[in-house]
Formats: structure tokens, C-alpha cells, sequence
């Protein structure tokens, strides 16, 4: 006769068995159309300027506003949204937040017959849902998986959302070029992804649930640990390093339509959609990289990265004005190569990611382990504050009349200054 411990054993590898592979393609199918909605949405703009509908500030300003929508409910509902995945069965949230996704999809699809705005609202909802779908999709490993699995585990999610985040980018690029005069395509297609997500999540068998957890108690808790990892010198500036890196990343990938179109006069969003893609290899490269060079809590050469990541977006904001940055120019069937320019993002990418990583495996090192999963999440809010300070950035600049390329070398100035502070800040607390 099975005894009630063999019997919750069995129930979590059949847990296991079954919701790990079907958490895999949803989380995968989530994130490739977060990414694709975006590029359709800001795509529309790219043939809105050529058209002459829409100046090129106007095209700056609403690409800077449609991509930080995605990260404000991230700052607004990050609390709330991890009470939610505590208090009710992740599967529910994993459930619920494409279904929020689908549903600002539908709405962007409005604005085919109703204006532009809808896309805005729509693009919202979808990062409401995006909000509540990102806590339990770490959440929820624990409670499938064994322990000795989480380390894996946690790491193939992470690569099958920067899959999912690059390949969504350029098919939705694909998209908003190939049916630029059937805009209401292109959101059926994303629409239908979501609807795909939802299905495998839906399958899933349902998590525990926890009523005792309460509202008040998750959100002060929060803010505690927030205060704990403040109090920190070094932890502080971790936080605030690994912030840098996503206020780069953020403004970099709003800049890229007016750059990509202004400066080196690409054709199209699938040509623009390519410059991430470099960017990103780079990152990826420079990640593996900071892994071979460094142990866990060296950052000895953080800072050296930093000022060498502040040198490659100055040498971007040089592209526009020294020709030899534009040639040669190889062509891959359909696809158009600015060598150097792909070679210097390339060169950009791997400088931060030998920024982000020591700095990312120093705050898991040295945070309790007991509380790890509340420090990520303040390092969400932090990321995502960043990002958000990103677009304000652009924004602002868009409205002084900074140019595309005076966009890098404003943030060359700004990381270079604030990597400085952290060196000042660093020798005054040692001392």
C-alpha cells in the first residue's frame, strides 16, 4: 500500500512529467509574441514616415512611447503581481496572463478602424499580462521540478526567451513589411500565437495554492528586502549596475527605427529588426565570455567594462558622420550586411555582456539565500525602472532635438558618468 509521502512523490514527478514541457512552449510562444506585436506596432510607423504621414520626430516620439508601455506595469503592479502568484496556483497567472495578452492583442487590432491610440491601449494590456505571467514562470519551477533540476531548468528558460525574443522581433518585422497594407493580419497572427500559449498553459495540471497569504504582508515584505539590499554599499551598486545595463538595452532598441532609417538608410523593419539581432549575439557572446574569465563575486574589471561599453556607443554615434563606417555593404539575398556597423554592435553587445554577468552572478552570490527569489524580483523593479528611464531619455531628447546618433553619445555620457560614481563610491566606502 502506498504511503501518503510515495504518493506525493509520484504526484510531483507526474507534475513534473507533464507541466515542465508544456511550461517550456508556452513561456517560448508568451515572449515570441511580445516581441512580435511591438515590432508590428512600431513597423507601422516605418511606412507611416516614408508615406510623409508622420514627421520624423513624431515616428521617434510614438516608437519611444509603444515600447516603454510594455515596461510600465512592471514598475506600477510589481507587488500585486507577486502576491497574485503567490496567493492563487501559478498555472492560474500562466493562464490568465496570455489570456490578458490575447485580449490586448484584439484591442490593437481596433485601431485598423478606430486610430492608433487602440494600439496603445492594447500594447498596455499586454504588459499587464506580461507583468503577472513573469513571476510565475520562475515561480512555478520549484514546485514541478526537483531541486537538482533548478539550476538547468531556470537556465533553459532563460535561453528559450532570448530565442524567443530575437526570432518574434524579426518575424514580426516580417509581418508589419510583408502585410503593411492588411495591418489586421499581422495582429491575427499574433493574436493566434497567444491563443497557442494559452492552450499549452491551459493544460497544464494546477499548482498549489496558498490562501493564508495576504496582501499587506507580500507588498511590506517587499519593501523591506528592498530596504535590506539599499542598505548594502555593494549590493546597492550591483543594482544599480545591472539597471545601467537594461537602461542601454532599452534605449538602444528604441533608437534603432530612426538610426537604422536615418543613418544608414535601411529599406525596411526585417533590416532594422537585424540590427538587435547583432546586438544581442554580441551580449551573448560577451555572457559566455565573463563566465570563462571571471569567478563568482570577482568585479575587479566591472568597471572597466563599463567605460569601455560607454567607448562603443560613442564610436555609434560616429557612424553618421565618417563614411567608413558604412562600407562595405554585403547582400544576403534579401538581406542588407553594413559590415562594420554589424561588427561594432557586435563588439558593443559582448562589452556588456561582460558588464551584466559578474554583476548578476555577485547579487545571487551574496544575497540571503533564503529570500533569493524576493531580490530578483527587486532587481526586476530596479531593471524595469531602468527601462522606463530609458524612454524618458529618449523622449526628452526627441523634444530638444537630439538626433538619432546624438542619442548613443548622450548615453556613452551617461554610462561613462555613472560607472564613474560607482568607482568614487566604491573607494569611499572601502575607506
Amino acid at each position: 500500500m502506498a504511503t501518503p509521502s510515495s504518493r506525493g512523490i509520484v504526484a510531483a514527478f507526474m507534475r513534473s512529467a507533464r507541466n515542465y514541457p508544456l511550461l517550456l512552449v508556452g513561456q517560448f510562444l508568451g515572449a515570441f509574441g511580445d516581441n512580435a506585436i511591438l515590432a508590428v506596432i512600431v513597423g507601422q510607423l516605418t511606412y507611416l514616415q516614408k508615406a510623409g504621414a508622420i514627421t520624423d520626430a513624431e515616428l521617434r516620439t510614438r516608437n519611444t512611447i509603444y515600447t516603454s508601455l510594455l515596461f510600465v506595469p512592471y514598475v506600477l503592479l510589481a507587488p500585486l503581481a507577486g502576491y497574485l502568484n503567490d496567493r492563487y496556483a501559478k498555472t492560474h497567472w500562466l493562464t490568465g496572463g496570455n489570456a490578458l495578452k490575447v485580449a490586448g492583442t484584439a484591442l490593437c487590432a481596433l485601431s485598423v478602424w478606430f486610430g492608433p491610440t487602440w494600439q496603445g491601449v492594447g500594447y498596455l494590456v499586454v504588459g499587464v499580462g506580461a507583468c503577472f505571467y513573469g513571476p510565475a514562470k520562475y515561480g512555478i519551477l520549484p514546485e514541478i521540478l526537483p531541486r537538482e533540476r533548478l539550476v538547468k531548468a531556470n537556465g533553459l528558460v532563460e535561453l528559450l526567451t532570448l530565442v524567443a525574443i530575437l526570432g518574434g522581433a524579426i518575424v514580426g518585422s516580417v509581418l508589419a513589411d510583408v502585410y503593411k497594407d492588411h495591418v489586421i493580419v499581422s495582429y491575427i497572427a499574433v493574436g493566434g500565437i497567444y491563443v497557442a500559449a494559452l492552450l499549452f498553459n491551459l493544460f497544464m495540471t494546477p499548482t498549489p495554492h496558498k490562501p493564508d497569504v495576504r496582501l499587506a504582508t507580500s507588498v511590506s515584505e517587499f519593501g523591506h528586502h528592498l530596504r535590506e539590499l539599499l542598505a548594502s554599499p555593494r549590493l546597492r551598486r550591483v543594482l544599480a549596475g545591472t539597471a545601467l545595463f537594461w537602461v542601454c538595452g532599452a534605449a538602444m532598441k528604441i533608437n534603432f527605427q530612426p538610426w537604422g532609417l536615418d543613418v544608414l538608410h535601411l529599406p525596411d523593419n526585417t533590416q532594422i529588426a537585424l540590427l538587435g539581432l547583432w546586438l544581442s549575439v554580441g551580449v551573448m557572446g560577451g555572457s559566455i565570455l565573463a563566465g570563462q574569465l571571471h569567478r563568482v563575486g570577482d568585479l575587479s574589471r566591472t568597471r572597466l567594462y563599463g567605460f569601455s561599453l560607454a567607448g562603443m556607443l560613442a564610436l555609434l554615434f560616429t557612424v553618421n558622420s565618417f563614411a567608413f563606417w558604412r562600407t562595405p555593404v554585403m547582400h544576403a539575398g534579401p538581406l542588407i550586411l553594413v559590415v562594420p556597423v554589424v561588427l561594432l554592435l557586435i563588439a558593443t553587445g559582448v562589452t556588456a555582456g561582460l558588464f551584466l554577468i559578474p554583476l548578476n552572478a555577485s547579487l545571487q552570490a551574496e544575497s540571503d539565500p533564503d529570500k533569493l527569489g524576493k531580490t530578483i524580483a527587486v532587481q526586476n523593479l530596479g531593471d524595469n525602472i531602468g527601462m522606463c528611464l530609458a524612454g524618458v531619455y529618449v523622449f526628452a531628447g526627441v523634444k530638444a532635438g537630439l538626433s538619432s546618433s546624438g542619442v548613443f553619445l548622450g548615453l556613452a555620457l551617461g554610462v561613462a558618468a555613472l560607472v564613474l560614481w560607482l568607482k568614487l563610491s566604491t573607494r569611499a566606502s572601502t575607506r
